[in-house]
């Protein structure tokens, strides 16, 4: 029976009856899924889904394969391998125990602690896999990885693109025919696929990548940095020790996960170096905003990739219909951003990007055995969740916006917090509004419920005062909302229950007429604010003033494009900007 699915075929006849499993062979880590009762789930071990992608050999000559070699890679990072996948299809060596192993065997370990995962929960032997590869992936290395599935005892039955994957996942296989654009960038790798489905089959039409290029090489940039105050600091440069710089990485790793959720970290490691028999210890604080200046030149260098894949298959981003994110750096907020901006739309991230790829690479398994397969089943949030915020913009204040603390389709449950600060360094208090939904002006949304932040504590002299706010989105819908002082590490909140339900066709009809009303009253606005202008600056003229009419020439045409462009949220501002300069030459 065929699925109409790439790669639909049944059991060989006579053959043995065993179970195909799933494989996403990661730089950093791997993982083994399955389909049960039609559902693709993967497979844990005591609740460990994520292998880490490490070997490595004990001071005993113990094989290590997964946590306990990342343990060791800290203490003893030359008796530990990692990041093996970028070696695939290469004929480096690398030395364990005083042996010399290929990429190849390397990967074997790996793929054979997953089959015995497998086993151990499936309760019976499992003997064929689908392996993933990055699209970019030479010949070679696509050999190499079915040489390393062969060598871990499996039958390879079939080696598929990440990104194939990936949309097999995401059930784009289900849907209309479209264009779908995959950018994958997990720890060591990145590319980008431009996958087309047409009448059930999924086809890669042009890939472009860098298969050294992923979250280690984030990693790398932190430490530097880190590395770099602590050398200012102390005089001992911690890149010069292996042990030191295993654990510098670590931690910066730890440092850029959390940055993924919040505005602040602080990276800690007592007894890392020694300076005249004296221990060091380092305690750093970074920002955000300080790792997202550090790897920006790292993710515009992958949006180059993305046009260079859309232009080798002769498309433009708005020929898309949807931008799969897959790969766990694809957590980290910039990497999302700067996405959307330049594609010109929201990826979809209803998926943990960490299993996308095995969990597509267990729907190919099943097709291949013929199993039927339905949806991958993830709970996410069905609204934004966010805050009322203000403004200050070509000094007029703008209220009632919203700012977006949790997006629509996030996988829960989840914790996001995000660094506000007050509109005066005066101001020693707020009141937290939370809303549900998706409208850039926040009344426009549903409000949850409110508290107020009393007593915030003064920052640097002449800086506005500091509130981390962070919401905490739980398995039942239950979100517990806080803010943070900082400095006086004191918080206060709510407990609020977003709602679920969607509107009903005529509670949505109203609502679009409600804002496009509110868009014509200001449109209406506009043109009549445009027409006194331009009397105005004839006034001007004759008067002599012809530098005062050039600055409302200036804001009447920065208020024309911002109507042009419906940005209404500008224009409302420029209004306010006009206005006033109008007004006080007319006074």
């Amino acid at each position: 029976m065929s699925h109409g699915r790439p790669g639909a075929r049944g059991p060989v006849p006579g053959g043995p009856v065993t179970k195909t499993v799933g494989i996403d062979l990661g730089t950093t880590f791997s993982l083994v899924a399955t389909v049960a009762d039609g559902r693709p789930r993967i497979i844990d071990d005591q609740g460990e889904r994520l292998l880490p992608s490490v070997v490595g050999f004990s001071g005993r000559g113990e094989l290590l394969v997964g946590t306990p070699a990342r343990n060791q890679y800290v203490l003893e990072p030359e008796k530990t391998v990692k990041s093996i996948k970028r070696a695939m299809g290469t004929d480096e060596r690398v030395t364990l125990a005083g042996r010399a192993y290929s990429p190849q065997e390397i990967s074997a370990f790996i793929l054979r602690e997953l089959k015995r995962r497998a086993e151990r929960a499936l309760g019976e032997p499992v003997e064929r896999a689908v392996i993933t590869v990055p699209a970019s992936f030479t010949d070679a290395a696509r050999r190499a990885t079915m040489d390393a599935g062969e060598i871990a005892g499996f039958e390879v039955a079939r080696i598929i693109n990440e990104p194939t994957a990936a949309a097999l996942a995401y059930g784009i296989d289900r849907e209309a025919d479209q264009k779908v654009a995959v950018y994958d960038l997990g720890g060591g790798t990145f590319d980008v696929s431009i996958v087309e489905l047409s009448q059930g089959v999924i086809e890669v039409r042009a890939s472009h990548g860098n298969t050294r290029l992923g979250g280690d090489d984030f990693d790398q940039l932190i430490a530097d940095h880190v590395a770099d105050g602590f050398q200012r600091q102390h005089g001992v440069d911690l890149r010069q020790e292996h042990r030191s710089l295993a654990r510098l990485l670590r931690a910066a790793e730890q440092a850029k996960i959390a940055l993924s959720d919040g505005p602040y970290t602080r990276v800690t490691e007592e007894y890392i170096a020694r300076k005249v028999l004296i221990p060091l210890h380092l305690d750093a604080e970074l920002a955000r905003h300080e790792v997202e200046d550090l790897i920006r030149a790292l993710v515009r260098s992958t949006l180059s990739s993305v046009d260079r894949a859309l232009q080798d298959a002769g498309l433009r981003p708005r020929d898309l219909a949807n931008v799969l994110l897959v790969g766990g750096s694809t957590r980290i907020r910039l990497v999302r951003q700067m996405v959307a901006q330049h594609l010109g739309k929201e990826p979809r991230v209803e998926m943990h990007p960490d299993e996308a790829v095995a969990l597509g690479a267990a729907v190919q398994a099943a097709i291949i055995d013929d199993d039927p397969v339905e949806a991958v089943l993830v709970d996410v949030a069905p609204h934004a969740l966010g805050i009322e915020t203000m403004h200050v913009v070509l000094d007029h204040l703008l209220s009632d916006r919203y700012a977006v603390l949790i997006p629509r389709n996030t996988i829960i449950p989840c914790s996001k917090s995000e660094a506000f600060f007050t509109l005066t360094p005066e101001q020693d208090r707020v009141r937290v509004r939370v809303y549900q939904g998706e409208e850039p002006v926040a009344s426009r949304n549903r409000a949850l419920g409110e508290f107020l932040f009393e007593g915030i504590s003064a920052g640097p002299p002449g800086k506005s005062r500091e509130v981390i706010v962070r919401f905490d989105y739980d398995v039942n819908g239950i979100v517990q909302v806080s803010a943070l002082d900082r400095r006086a590490n004191r918080s206060t909140g709510i407990t609020v229950a977003p709602s679920r339900d969607r509107l009903g066709d005529e509670e949505k009809a109203q609502a679009r007429e409600h804002l496009a009303e509110t868009d014509r009253g200001l449109e209406r606005q506009i043109a009549a604010l445009l027409r006194r202008a331009e009397r105005s600056m004839i006034r001007l003229e004759a008067a002599g003033q012809g530098a005062v009419a050039e600055e409302v020439l200036s804001l009447a045409g920065d208020l024309e494009r911002a109507r042009q462009e419906r940005d209404y949220e500008q224009a409302r501002v420029l209004i306010e900007a006009l206005s006033d300069r109008i007004y006080a030459h007319e006074a």
